[in-house]
């Protein structure tokens, strides 16, 4: 086996999840484009339903929640060793504090 849980994981999946860790080893720019994928779709699909709904959109709100979407599925994915980096979870992070920064200006400026 090339990875190794940081802990005893139950067997819920039959095996399952060896698909996803077997393309991470083999492509080095899944997790990144994975990461990726799940920022986009969060924060565009949130803007477009809002816009959708209100007439109006809040980038900065929608940025957060997308960024902490990733956040939370990069700590999933560290839980197994050699599928995401060092560097790409603290990316994560700074990109999370950004946003969340981002939001709180755009708040105090009389934003939406």
């Amino acid at each position: 086996m090339l990875f190794n849980y940081i802990y005893n994981l139950p067997n819920q999946t039959n095996g399952f999840d060896q698909i996803a860790i077997d393309t991470m080893a083999s492509v080095n720019s899944f997790t990144p484009l994975l990461l990726a994928f799940v920022f986009l779709i969060i924060f565009i699909g949130g803007m477009v339903r809002q816009k959708n709904k209100t007439g109006d959109t809040d980038a900065s709100t929608w940025a957060v929640v997308a960024s902490l979407g990733m956040l939370i599925v990069g700590l999933i994915l560290s839980t197994i060793t050699g599928l995401i980096n060092l560097l790409w979870l603290v990316v994560i992070i700074v990109i999370t504090i950004f946003s969340g920064v981002w939001m709180f200006l755009d708040k105090q400026s009389g934003g939406v």
